[in-house]
């Protein structure tokens, strides 16, 4: 559920943000900015608060991030509600909106905490495939989140209304986690509590340092590395692409993202599982990152929508392989009892991605338009080299497996 929620959370926005930016009369950068917030801030806590789950348990974890989230929201909203007041230049709501971004994003290691509480309650062998059904309910938050996102920012209450339906889902998740979700991790499996600085979260090859994960999970680090930079720039990208492409409105670009929450349910939940039993996880791996290449390379070739939509598939199937891969390698590879922060590592590599590329992207993206894609194309390849470089030993298990 709070996997569910969590994507909810944020897909939500996708339809709607570009268009609060627009309506400020602020220029695309600033819709990087927003996203680059969340990110900046996120990078800091998910480590943090990883850590601080494998010595204090998951659900006390769990319910100060989603606590944290429903606050972000009642900011938000307080920002579109206020008077048109602008310091040079810039609209004092926008301000505030970067200011609710970044009060998700610190207490934004519940993606972390809830990968570990799912490696604490599964097997070896479903830690292959668990992840797999994990992305399917992510999918099915990104066919239900834009959706609510288009539509109930197209009522008379406009994007007002789109943070009240934010703000009544993520309180009944609260609720939930506080009344039925049981902890996964007693005490008795609890590593020691241990003092944290803060200004270690800011430097990530200390933390990696510190955790010392074996070399495969250290070259899973540098792969996710790459696909995590390919996926802010195309994230914070895609959704200006496609307003342009299709002159698309806040509905229009809703029902789109249906269609792509449709594909990574189908793609995440059913054929993830089939690639990863017939070629192994690491071999997913690779098949997902070369995929991913050729679908944004084939995106930027036509404006026909069917044709669009194809090419947009074998995209998003190759990155509905990666993603669920990284998770299980990572859970199968990983010291049980630092399980918790070494997931928060792997969501702050992507985290800081987020929070240093989408600003470039969207900035680059305003200058010379979807040729940015052929850059954001040589990202996953040179992840693929990495992985075939780094990797051979795993190669070779993956096949001796099957």
């Amino acid at each position: 559920m709070l996997t569910f929620v969590n994507v909810l959370g944020f897909s939500i926005l996708m339809p709607v943000l570009p268009f609060v930016v627009e309506d400020f009369g602020a220029p695309e950068w600033v819709y990087g900015l927003l996203l680059t917030s969340y990110s900046a801030f996120q990078f800091i806590g998910a480590p943090l608060l990883g850590a601080v789950s494998d010595e204090r348990g998951r659900k006390p974890i769990l319910l100060i991030s989603q606590a944290g989230t429903l606050l972000s929201w009642f900011v938000f909203l307080l920002a579109l509600t206020i008077p048109d007041i602008r310091f040079a230049g810039i609209a004092l709501s926008l301000i505030i909106i970067a200011i609710s971004r970044v009060l998700d994003g610190i207490t934004g290691g519940n993606v972390a905490v809830a990968n570990a509480y799912v490696a604490d309650i599964t097997t070896p062998k479903e830690k292959s495939y668990i992840f797999g059904n994990l992305g399917g309910v992510a999918g099915i938050g990104l066919i239900v989140g834009p959706g609510l996102g288009g539509i109930t920012a197209s009522t008379s209450l406009g994007h007002i209304g789109t943070l009240i339906t934010a703000i009544i889902i993520s309180t009944l998740t609260l609720l939930a986690l506080f009344f039925f979700l049981k902890e996964s991790l007693p005490k008795e499996r609890r590593r020691p509590i241990e003092k944290h600085s803060l200004r270690d979260s800011f430097f990530i090859l200390r933390r990696i340092r510190k955790v010392n994960p074996v070399r495969f999970i250290k070259t899973l680090f540098v792969i996710k590395f790459f696909f995590s930079a390919m996926l802010a720039f195309y994230m914070s990208t895609i959704a200006l692409f496609i307003k342009d492409l299709f002159l698309f409105e806040e509905k229009e670009l809703g029902f789109f993202m249906i269609a792509v929450g449709i594909f990574l349910f189908v793609n995440q939940a059913i054929l993830s599982r089939w690639f990863i039993a017939k070629f192994g996880g690491f071999n997913t791996l690779l098949i997902g990152l070369i995929l991913s290449a050729f679908g944004l390379i084939a995106i930027t070739l036509t404006d026909v929508l069917w044709l669009y939509i194809t090419f947009y598939y074998v995209m998003n199937l190759g990155l509905s392989l990666c993603f669920p891969t990284f998770n299980s390698l990572i859970a199968k590879h990983a010291n049980p009892e630092r399980q918790g922060e070494v997931m928060g590592i792997s969501e702050s590599i992507n985290s800081l991605a987020l929070a240093v590329f989408p600003v470039l992207a969207a900035g680059i993206y305003g200058l010379i338009g979807y040729h940015v894609y052929y850059f954001i194309a040589l990202l996953p390849i040179i992840g693929f080299l990495v992985a075939i470089y780094r990797g051979k030993g795993e190669i070779r298990r993956s096949f001796s497996e099957q």
